[in-house]
């Protein structure tokens, strides 16, 4: 009954697709769960996600609500222990989850959460601000061979957390000794910008899509990203693999729900997901922040986690974060 149900919940939402508009929502709303601050990759993506949803007309209406702590940690055990009550939620999440679990930063993991979908991958960049002397990587490389304490690199995570791990991985393909670089880690990205542009710190490690924010608002420039091929959204921005420096990482972020979700329900979730890749209004948001799709659902969702699991754990050994 349950694989009955999901597949005539998926086949409807391919095929009624972009026309969803004239039709009756697939859910009458979607409250989105967000465990950081404004202005952070999780608050773009949930945002995003939902003003798809809501234009397309894939769902009535989306509300949002952040809640930040514990580095994401705060945000999922309210999920888990208020699970009964939370039927209409969407948590959004992204690798974190998997990095802050390994270190055990906090007890839970993915695992105890219904796994909806993966959703998109978003690359990692550093930034400068705009009237940084530093004009490329290789610029803040040899600022920090200079004085390596004056030049701090911020982010929006926990030390050990995604955004040090792409600052570790671009020093290390420098030559440079990645567990020595001076790290400042911000609870959002908004205070992590704010830091960027007072001079507190040289350079800010953050997802592609708030990097190209930024430059297009005319408050940084990007001085490096982990894609392999620039991206449209922000075209003078140069990858680390053409300045010579081989880093190559995307950030999946995804959606969960709390655990003993109805098995209707879950696919009532995850079918409404499949359904926003075919409209325009998806692509209207995916574009605007240079996002990569990337959709997971259900049991490939898992699989995905468990085989990045593997993946980011040899990573952060070889490192020295674990």
């Amino acid at each position: 009954m349950r694989k009955t149900f999901s597949k005539i919940l998926l086949a409807a939402a391919i095929t009624l697709g972009a026309g969803m508009t004239q039709a009756a929502p697939m859910l009458d709303s979607i409250h989105f769960l967000i465990p950081g601050g404004a202005g952070g990759g999780w608050d773009g993506t949930a945002r995003g996600t939902g003003e798809a949803l809501t234009n397309a007309g894939l769902i009535g209406q989306a509300s949002y609500e952040n809640m930040s702590g514990g580095g994401g940690g705060k945000a999922i055990g309210y999920l888990i222990e208020n699970a009964d009550s939370q039927s209409g939620t969407l948590m959004v999440n992204s690798t974190p989850i998997v990095i802050r679990s390994l270190t055990g930063r906090f007890p839970q993991s993915f695992r105890d959460l219904t796994m909806v979908a993966g959703t998109i991958g978003d690359y990692a960049a550093l930034v400068v601000s705009k009237d940084s002397p530093i004009m490329s990587f290789e610029d803040l490389v040899a600022a920090y061979k200079a004085d390596p304490r004056s030049t701090a690199i911020g982010g929006g995570s926990v030390p050990g957390g995604m955004d040090h791990i792409v600052v570790a991985m671009a020093m290390e393909a420098a030559g440079e000794d990645p567990t020595k670089v001076k790290y400042i880690p911000y609870d959002a990205g908004g205070k992590a910008m704010a830091s960027l542009l007072s001079g507190e710190i040289a350079a800010l490690s953050t997802g592609f899509s708030e990097a190209v924010g930024m430059a297009q608002a005319g408050e940084a420039r990007i001085i490096g990203f982990t894609g392999q091929e620039r991206v449209d959204a922000v075209a003078d921005a140069k990858t680390f693999t053409e300045q010579g420096y081989e880093v190559d990482f995307v950030n999946w972020r995804g959606f969960f729900a709390a655990p003993g979700l109805s098995a209707e329900k879950a696919d009532a979730y995850r079918a409404t997901i499949a359904a926003m890749y075919e409209t325009p209004e998806w692509e209207e948001v995916r574009a605007r922040n240079g996002w990569v799709n990337i959709h997971n659902s259900g049991d490939e969702f898992t699989a995905f986690l468990e085989k990045q699991e593997e993946v980011i754990k040899t990573l952060m050994v070889k490192l020295g974060f674990l």
